[in-house]
């Protein structure tokens, strides 16, 4: 099997896969990353987001073929238990999820948002968001939370 390099949370990773084989499958499986989920399995729901190259994109149908030579990042990348990123400590404190299942596809989403748009509008972060589903209904304080993150990491 060939070996796919690429960047993953900051640190260098090489996996034997298949080239076509997804890479939610790779990250799950061989790498030991939990935090992206499958859900449709077709690029429809946004459980399953992880940022390449500082966009928010699906891997449950993205094959590792094209991540060779990319950045990966997962929210095992943005921060830590220890010093959380603001939009995991806006998460918090706005109560911005219920089960959890769909929150780190939404947390990327949000992450590569506030990469590109430092300052978004709320119809901005509703936008940037609208590929992420959430059956529990947390929607608007998700909304807040992320508006709350940029305003911290504007602060700072």
């Amino acid at each position: 099997m060939p070996n796919v390099q690429f960047q993953l949370n900051g640190a260098a990773a090489a996996v034997d896969a298949d080239p076509d084989q997804a890479l939610l499958d790779v990250l799950r499986s061989q790498l030991g990353v939990t935090s992206p989920h499958f859900g449709c399995g077709a690029g429809e729901c946004g459980a399953c987001h992880v940022m390449v190259d500082g966009h928010a994109m699906s891997s449950c149908d993205m094959p590792m073929w094209s991540v060779a030579g990319k950045d990966v990042v997962t929210v095992e990348g943005l921060g830590t238990a220890e010093q959380p990123h603001p939009l995991q400590r806006a998460f918090i404190t706005e109560q911005a999820m219920q089960c959890g299942y769909c929150v780190s596809g939404i947390l990327i989403s949000a992450a590569a948002l506030l990469q590109r748009n430092p300052s978004p509008t709320e119809a901005d972060v509703r936008a940037a968001l609208d590929r992420n589903l959430c059956r529990c209904g947390s929607h608007n304080r998700m909304v807040r939370a992320v508006l709350r993150a940029a305003a911290e990491m504007a602060a700072s």
